[in-house]
């Protein structure tokens, strides 16, 4: 497989993780989400959407890169790809509780796990491929200012 087939299904993987994300959002967001306390600094709606689609991009074409050193360090790439795996399962899952069972507190521990897994992921990619980490730099960001942003509301919210 060559390694753009490979990027494609990266991106695909991830984009379809962010579109069943939004479908667990998407009521909450009409319903609960408008009800709580929210700090000053938290975004309009509007622009999670497409933050979060570049986002999903850039990881795709990140673990399209490590996967297309599988050849020359197997073992590595496999540790990174695993890393990047549980990372997007615990993304996904932060929406479940933050938004599907309303619970704060729980997306706010989840969350600061999360952080650290893109970290690892970060560190991993980096040994195999500098550009495929760099690429994970604008998700790490955006993360540790979601991670600042979710612990807030817990505490403007119990």
């Amino acid at each position: 497989m060559n390694k753009y087939l490979k990027i494609i299904i990266c991106v695909a993987i991830c984009l379809t993780v962010g579109y069943l994300s939004s479908i667990v959002t998407q009521s909450s967001i009409e319903t609960w989400y408008p009800t709580i306390e929210k700090p000053s600094f938290n975004p309009p709606n509007w622009v999670f959407a497409p933050v979060w689609t570049l986002l999903f991009i850039l990881m795709g074409i990140a673990a399209g890169l490590v996967w297309d050193k599988l050849e020359s360090d197997k073992e590595l790439v496999k540790k990174g790809l695993f890393f990047f795996t549980v990372q997007l399962a615990l993304n996904a899952l932060w929406s479940y509780l933050f938004f599907g069972l309303n619970n704060i507190l729980l997306a706010s521990i989840e969350i600061v796990l999360l952080l650290l897994l893109i970290y690892e992921t970060y560190l991993i990619f980096k040994k195999v491929d500098k550009n495929a980490s760099y690429m994970l730099i604008p998700y790490m960001l955006w993360v540790g200012f979601a991670t600042i942003l979710t612990v807030s509301i817990y505490f403007l919210n119990r």
